[in-house]
């Protein structure tokens, strides 16, 4: 059948040429539109559960909220495991699912199975789910700087909640902007004890006096001379004077105001986490997250455009500086490996046409070599493998793979012509040097064919990898695999075509060839001592796999070096999940942390954790069942 194919496609250069335009176009189109990141994202499917309760200890939120929650998730379909960690105002669940489910599938399910506890929860727990996106999702981080020394904290932090933590959410791609450092600005009543025991008010009827001021409400229509006039209570409180004036009682038939009881004034929130800049001091800070499944390049780009639009209309000496950018990191591994993948294809080329001593011959291999590994990126696009340092990594190992099926029927096809030609007088006619090369292909074109498509099944056991192992490492083996398939392909039906029409001319054989007499005379005294001595070669390689045994055995084995939860020392964070860095960098109460190593681009910032060995924790894995 390779046989026949090899002759259908010769007989159709047209077709062939046309199909490869096609592949290569096709392969242009998807390596412009694949998604770029450094790393694979070895991120499990997860959700958060995030259940604030304010000022209630660990023991009461893990009774009356982690523990009803986890029991009902446990039922969920897909889901592999469900962890837990309490903390002092909080409640955090992570719902672990299968690898193979989709995000919004098991987002959809967990909002499904909440609604069935909304009555077992206390009346002021409120759950919410965290964003939809991965640890890998942390990809910017900014600052903003106040040049003018005129902003209070305060300020930057209301311009940061109020302004430009909107205009960045609108970024395609971005799932949320989380704000760190600064103060939230509060109206506070600093209330008098002596001034409540004096008017005889308790504190709770000026807490619901002051909660019930801030309101509006509607009434109906009044029709008066042909015109409708909208009846409306205008209640809110707009400045201090406002509050000021709240009625809390009457004494007397005098009015008791919230200013008779105490003062009011702006006043930060209590924080638990700070952002500071370059040693110059504390400062307001932004995390952006990106969804899940998007181009984490185009969306630091979109992030980037916007911040230029938008820096006009910020106050005057307000500068929007970027602390981590993971763009830089991207361009420097994907120009890495271009890098290597250039030099490799250069010196491949040059060994093919130093050993063939024919430059029209060693076409052949070096044009087929980057047909393979554009045709590669089509279905890397359909398959959602992003471009990252493990799977450009899959493409330079199988460089060398790749041309080895052109050379051998190249070198083969090149062989026997030129014997031919050396035996003939006169010039070989058309019809005939076709069909040597036509009959050389055909010959070598199954062994070729099947020899790749071993290599290809070789790589089997990498795709049955599960967890954070698969993740990391399937998108090499399907890099290598899609390349030296399309080299297979390429090698019994472009190769003998490009055979046809570049091996022609006068060939020198190969016993005239300088650089095959000089690896002739190397190798071929070797090759007849062992094969003269057989059972000695034998016993030296048996002895040389039984020596190498013992050091495969204790040479030791990881997967990849793991890195501890954020805001605890290596070891000392109780039933992390391997992929919490950086998922749930989301609540309002976060503290101080240090800023991602590995990218050149980072400036110090300081960054939030998810909980502190201040607060005291409490921490449980469930899978299949409590603990």
């Amino acid at each position: 059948m390779i046989s026949r194919w090899i002759e259908w496609c010769a007989g159709n250069r047209f077709l062939v040429f046309m199909g490869t335009l096609l592949l290569v176009l096709a392969g242009i189109w998807s390596l412009r539109h694949i998604p770029l990141d450094a790393l694979p994202d070895i991120s499990d499917v997860e959700v958060i559960i995030h259940t604030p309760w304010t000022g209630q200890p660990p023991s009461i939120i893990e009774d009356q909220v982690t523990y009803p929650i986890v029991t009902t998730l446990l039922a969920a379909p897909h889901v592999k495991a469900v962890r837990a960690q309490t903390m002092f105002g909080d409640s955090y669940v992570f719902v672990i699912f299968e690898d193979t489910t989709d995000l919004y599938w098991a987002r959809s399910r967990v909002l499904e199975y909440m609604q069935q506890i909304t009555g077992r929860l206390p009346a002021a727990v409120h759950p919410v789910i965290g964003p939809d996106a991965t640890g890998a999702g942390w990809i910017y981080e900014y600052a903003l700087v106040d040049r003018s020394h005129r902003r209070s904290l305060a300020d930057l932090r209301s311009l940061q909640d109020w302004y430009l933590r909107y205009q960045l959410e609108t970024v395609p791609g971005v799932a949320e902007v989380a704000t760190i450092g600064g103060f939230v600005r509060q109206y506070q009543v600093n209330v008098d004890p002596d001034k409540l025991r004096a008017y005889g008010i308790p504190l709770s009827t000026v807490i619901e006096r002051v909660r019930a001021s801030t309101n509006e409400v509607g009434g109906r229509l009044l029709e008066m001379g042909g015109a409708e006039y909208m009846v409306r209570g205008l209640g809110y409180l707009r400045s201090l004077s406002d509050l000021e004036n709240v009625p809390v009682a009457t004494k007397n038939g005098t009015p008791v105001l919230v200013r008779n009881l105490g003062t009011v004034t702006f006043g930060p929130d209590i924080r638990e986490g700070v952002a500071e800049w370059q040693g110059e001091g504390e400062t307001v800070g932004g995390i952006v997250v990106m969804r899940d499944g998007m181009n984490a390049l185009n969306v630091i780009n979109g992030i980037k455009q916007k911040l230029l639009d938008i820096q006009p209309s910020l106050p005057m000496g307000v500068e929007v500086v970027a602390g981590y950018d993971r763009s830089g990191l991207i361009h420097a591994s994907i120009e890495t490996l271009q890098r290597d993948l250039i030099e490799e294809a250069i010196i491949v080329s040059v060994v093919i046409v130093i050993f063939l001593f024919h430059f029209r011959s060693a076409l052949i291999p070096i044009l087929t070599l980057p047909i393979a590994v554009v045709a590669a990126f089509i279905p890397m696009y359909y398959l959602h493998v992003t471009s990252n340092i493990m799977s450009l990594g899959g493409l330079a190992l199988a460089i060398g793979v790749l041309v080895d099926a052109a050379i051998v029927m190249v070198e083969n096809g090149y062989r026997q012509l030129s014997e031919r030609q050396s035996s003939e007088s006169e010039p070989l006619p058309e019809p005939q040097r076709r069909k040597i090369l036509l009959d050389s292909a055909k010959q070598v074109g199954p062994a070729i064919f099947f020899s790749l498509v071993i290599i290809v099944v070789s790589f089997l056991p990498v795709f049955l990898l599960e967890a954070q192992e698969g993740r990391m490492f399937r998108p090499l083996a399907w890099t290598k695999t899609l390349a030296v398939g399309f080299s297979s392909v390429l090698a019994i039906s472009l190769v003998p075509v490009l055979m046809i029409l570049f091996v022609r001319g006068r060939l020198i054989p190969e016993s005239r060839n300088p650089i095959s007499r000089i690896t002739q005379a190397v190798y071929l005294p070797v090759l007849r001592l062992c094969l003269r001595f057989r059972k000695t070669t034998l016993l030296l390689n048996l002895l040389f796999l039984i020596v190498t045994l013992p050091l495969a055995l204790h040479i030791g084995s990881q997967s990849t070096c793991r890195r501890p939860c954020r805001g605890f020392p290596s070891g000392k964070r109780p039933n992390c999940s391997k992929n919490r860095t950086g998922s749930f960098a989301r609540s309002r109460k976060l503290r101080p942390s240090s800023v991602p190593s590995g990218d050149p681009t980072a400036r110090p910032i300081t960054l939030p954790s998810i909980c502190t060995t201040r607060r005291s924790c409490s921490s449980r894995a469930v899978s299949g069942g409590l603990e």
